[in-house]
């Protein structure tokens, strides 16, 4: 799908010049390890909004794909970010001999997290990324004291919301109630397990999801990303 290539494409670049060498090679290896289903919604979010738009964007696009690309980039490091945070929280390799690779990854998780911030500070999707890591963080801290592996799923929920609120942001567009429900619904559809994450997008039917997304995502006019190349 080229949707997940390109996401996996601005996800790589967005983390290009961490620093040492042996850092940006585990975050690499983390981000292309993973599943592109949140960079993907938020592409297929844009899509539902613009009418196809970024469908046949070419080199005269630039300012839209940068837009476009930034946002699916941000998106999926907050997530890639948090699965490992998760991850970490369950395995506990300070408990079994794998201290150095642990708080390795520990920082790897809070530069990816930090990273996909970076990318949507000016969006208007700034806020619900909060919102997610917040919800994540609450989640996890309740986790820890309740054997309830439905807490953990409650990630790929918020993240598909986070999607969404990100793809459909570039046209500033006032999202339905049902996007939650909606959000709820698809990380089901894209989840393996609690531990696992969302499935790999290449085997997942994508065909359906923009007119699901655009029944949710109202057209209320053009706003940012779309004309100017400061936002984003």
């Amino acid at each position: 799908m080229d949707e997940a290539a390109a996401t996996r494409r601005a996800a790589l670049d967005a983390v290009e010049d961490v620093e040492p060498d042996r850092l940006y090679e585990r975050i690499a290896e983390h981000v292309q390890a993973g599943s592109m289903v949140p960079g993907v919604l938020t592409i297929l979010s844009v899509r539902a909004v613009t009418d196809g738009a970024t469908g046949g964007a070419s080199a005269g696009d630039d300012t839209l794909l940068d837009a476009v690309e930034r946002r699916a980039a941000g998106v999926q490091l907050i997530y890639d970010g948090l699965r490992l945070t998760r991850q970490l929280s369950h395995d506990e390799p300070w408990t079994t001999g794998h201290k150095e690779a642990g708080d390795l990854d520990v920082l790897v998780a809070d530069v990816l997290v930090a990273r996909g911030f970076y990318l949507l500070s000016r969006t208007t999707a700034a806020t619900t990324a909060v919102e997610t890591v917040r919800a994540f963080g609450h989640d996890q801290t309740v986790r820890e004291t309740h054997d309830d592996p439905g807490l953990d799923r409650n990630l790929e929920a918020d993240v598909v919301r986070l999607a969404i609120v990100a793809g459909a942001g570039l046209r500033e567009t006032a999202l339905s109630p049902g996007v939650t429900e909606l959000a709820a619904t698809l990380a089901g559809e894209f989840e393996t397990d609690a531990e696992a994450g969302f499935d790999d997008v290449e085997r997942l039917g994508m065909g359906t999801i923009v007119d699901r997304l655009a029944a949710v995502t109202p057209d209320t006019g053009v706003g940012e990303g779309l004309t100017t190349s400061v936002d984003d």
